[in-house]
């Protein structure tokens, strides 16, 4: 038996983009336990309004939906401007984010756009949106989704890559600017993930070493209790911590190792 929350709950509302599969439906669901309101966000009209009543139905919540395109410029106004003003609101998880893969010369530039457009731009004007609110209250969550490919490329996923490349470097600055107050700012990392976004990617799911690829569910499971053990970063599928941590020390040596104005001494100028 579940325990409903009421539609006032004290966790406030939870802003969802890409909610309408993937990721972004297993958040619905599993925030929706633990009593969080939503606010759910995607292209697809129909799935959110499925979702939003399913959800009401099962767990007491108000489920609210905001059809929009992320990349679209105005819609992302539009989400932006309604989040931005709206003090119930106490997480954002950007989750919406789309894929082309292929070499980058045959990719088109279509594609390549609104990788940037969905996956980076969307996410970062989105969490501007609520920042200024979320440190006024001293209150509230951000959830970047970034990839494994974050940090790593592969010769058919340049662009995706520095999309998501993006979306972590970004993650750290907010962490760095709220780290004195009661925002708390987290980095999911998920590697491959059973997700709608294999089909738009051009890469089919059953091409994979199926022992790589993680469900949605036990993804968002991981993540969420990464973010209860306060983790600025989690990776779902990576068992040692020790490899992250030893990636963050050599990354935060190397910039201040960088910081002279003398060349190194292996090029033989300046000296």
């Amino acid at each position: 038996m579940s325990v409903k929350a009421s539609p006032n709950s004290e966790n406030g509302t939870a802003v969802i983009t890409g909610a309408s599969s993937g990721i972004g439906k297993v958040y619905a669901d599993r925030l929706a336990k633990r009593g969080y309101n939503l606010l759910l966000i995607a292209r697809r009209g129909d799935r959110l309004s499925e979702l939003a009543q399913q959800l009401r139905n099962d767990q007491g919540i108000s489920a609210e939906t905001l059809v929009a395109d992320l990349g679209n410029p105005a819609d992302v106004k539009k989400v932006a401007d309604t989040i931005a003003t709206d003090s119930r609101i106490t997480m954002l998880v950007n989750n919406a984010g789309t894929s082309k893969s292929g070499p980058s010369v045959k990719v088109p530039l279509i594609e390549v756009d609104r990788q940037l457009d969905v996956n980076a731009r969307a996410l970062t004007h989105l969490s501007l949106a609520v920042l200024p609110g979320f440190k006024k209250r001293d209150r509230g969550t951000i959830i970047n989704i970034g990839s494994v490919l974050s940090f790593y490329a592969l010769p058919f996923t340049t662009t995706y890559s520095g999309t998501k490349g993006h979306v972590m470097l970004f993650t750290f600055g907010l962490q760095q600017e709220v780290a004195d107050t009661n925002v708390f700012v987290q980095l999911v990392l998920p590697a491959t993930t059973a997700t709608e976004i294999w089909d738009i990617s051009g890469v089919a799911l059953k091409s994979l070493d199926a022992a790589t690829i993680m469900t949605a569910e036990d993804c968002v499971d991981a993540a969420l209790a990464g973010l209860d053990r306060r983790e600025t970063v989690t990776l779902p599928s990576v068992e040692d911590p020790k490899l992250w941590a030893a990636f963050d020390d050599a990354r935060v040596k190397l910039f201040a190792a960088s910081q002279t104005g003398k060349p190194a001494s292996r090029y033989g100028v300046g000296r």
